[in-house]
């Protein structure tokens, strides 16, 4: 399979006056193969919007080696330029014409086909507003023209720095089910940064995890959350009190789940139901507790005490 991103020990530091140094990227390795949805996570100051903008040749690093679309970052962008699309930050358009004159300009500019404009505002949706001013267009609107935007030249790779920035709950479900769709249509693929990681467990194929510009998880999303599996186990009985006494002198650990009680670390839920049975209670619900993308991300990102 063709990877679309690869990048090999990337490091970027800024150089403060009268401050020490800030090391944004420390190293990075990164490969985002063709094909799909890849989210690209971390908190506030881990490095991933500096990641992006050197993949755009829009900073350039200090050290290692980027490749985008096979090409050298940032020699030989140029070549492939046309073949990428991005959003990043809040799109900016004149807001006196209209969304579909925009798009008609940036498609002049571009040397891309009329069509091609029609094609973009069904892709994001934006047909029946194209002829509207974008001074009246909601937030997400105009986030969905950003994407239009990135879409013209039909790009094999979409860079998308948290396009649901701001978004109200609508807007996000748009833009999620506006993702899922570039992703799922097999020409072009989405390289998603992100911090609503509901979202991206919903959309993403792939996961890359930064902490501190370095790669802390990666793979796709079921392997990530499989490899952070705690073993716990979410039980309820018609007896809750009797059952947590005859599960802890069997030296399980447990915390309350309302309701319910959490097993935690059950090599073999088996052994809870045994020992229940033995003590004559029998249970109505023995779940594995799945982990989320948000605990996942929570737990490899938290600072050391």
């Amino acid at each position: 399979m063709t990877n679309v991103i690869e990048v090999r020990g990337a490091r970027k530091e800024y150089r403060r006056l009268r401050r020490p140094s800030e090391r944004a990227v420390d190293g990075l390795d990164l490969t985002v193969s063709e094909g799909g949805v890849h989210g690209f996570l971390g908190p506030n100051g881990s490095g991933k919007t500096t990641t992006i903008r050197m993949l755009l040749g829009l900073v350039a690093a200090d050290a290692g080696e980027l490749r985008v679309l096979g090409r050298r970052v940032p020699h030989d962008l140029p070549a492939v330029i046309g073949e990428v699309g991005a959003l990043v930050e809040t799109p900016l358009f004149f807001s006196t014409f209209s969304g579909r004159r925009n798009l008609d300009l940036l498609a002049t500019t571009a040397r891309v086909p009329a069509t091609r404009v029609d094609e973009v505002l069904e892709i994001v949706g934006l047909t029946d507003r194209q002829r509207d001013r974008v001074k009246g267009y909601s937030l997400g609107m105009r986030q969905r023209l950003g994407i239009a935007a990135a879409l013209l030249k039909a790009p094999r790779l979409l860079i998308l720095d948290e396009p649901s920035n701001g978004l109200d709950p609508a807007g996000i479900v748009e833009m999620r089910e506006l993702v899922r769709r570039l992703g799922a249509d097999g020409r072009t693929t989405v390289f998603l940064s992100s911090h609503l990681l509901g979202e991206v467990q919903q959309v993403c194929d792939q996961v890359t995890i930064l902490a501190h510009g370095k790669v802390v998880a990666d793979g796709a999303v079921a392997d990530v959350l499989a490899a952070q599996a705690t073993g716990d186990v979410r039980v309820r009985v018609d007896d809750p009190v009797a059952a947590k006494e005859l599960l802890e002198r069997a030296g399980f650990a447990l915390s309350s789940m309302g309701d319910a009680w959490a097993v935690h670390s059950v090599d073999d839920p088996a052994q809870i139901t045994r020992v229940l049975a033995d003590g004559g209670h029998y249970v109505s619900e023995l779940t594995p507790i799945a982990a989320d993308l948000e605990s996942v991300f929570l737990d490899l990102t938290r600072e050391p005490s």
